[in-house]
């Protein structure tokens, strides 16, 4: 047995000890999210949402959504040795949109919103042109 193939075994290793952590982060994150809207609808105010409560579980939501999407993405590396560049620049949109939708746009500054918007406008061009090129996969 060479050195290189103690590398690719233990590059293994780490890609499954990862994607274990990963599905229990999710696992909780899961029952986390559960948990804020049993709160929301239920306890503090019954079946009426706040605007700030409906923001909190969106933006939750989505972060689980972006645990997800990163888990599937290292399992995609794994089986295939392929990172998939059109879920990565997903992974990234969804990321931005959280935190549009979490932001406090009263304190932020015009510039501050130019650049995120230019970031959405350059992730979303280069997602249309991956799909658009046929570059991505089925």
């Amino acid at each position: 047995m060479d050195a290189s193939d103690i590398l690719k075994k233990y590059e293994k290793i780490v890609y499954f000890i990862l994607i274990a952590l990963f599905a229990i982060i999710v696992a909780f994150s899961i029952g986390e999210l559960i948990y804020v809207v049993y709160l929301s609808l239920f306890v503090n105010t019954p079946l009426l949402l706040e605007n700030h409560e409906l923001l909190g579980i969106f933006g939750y939501f989505l972060l689980v959504l972006i645990g997800v999407e990163l888990l599937a993405t290292v399992a995609a590396y794994i089986n295939e040795k392929v990172i998939h560049v059109e879920v990565v620049i997903m992974i990234a949109i969804i990321a931005i949109v959280r935190g549009v939708i979490l932001m406090d746009h009263t304190s932020e500054g015009t510039l501050s919103m130019f650049g995120i918007a230019a970031i959405i406008f350059a992730l979303c061009s280069g997602y249309y042109l991956l799909k658009k090129g046929g570059l991505t996969h089925q």
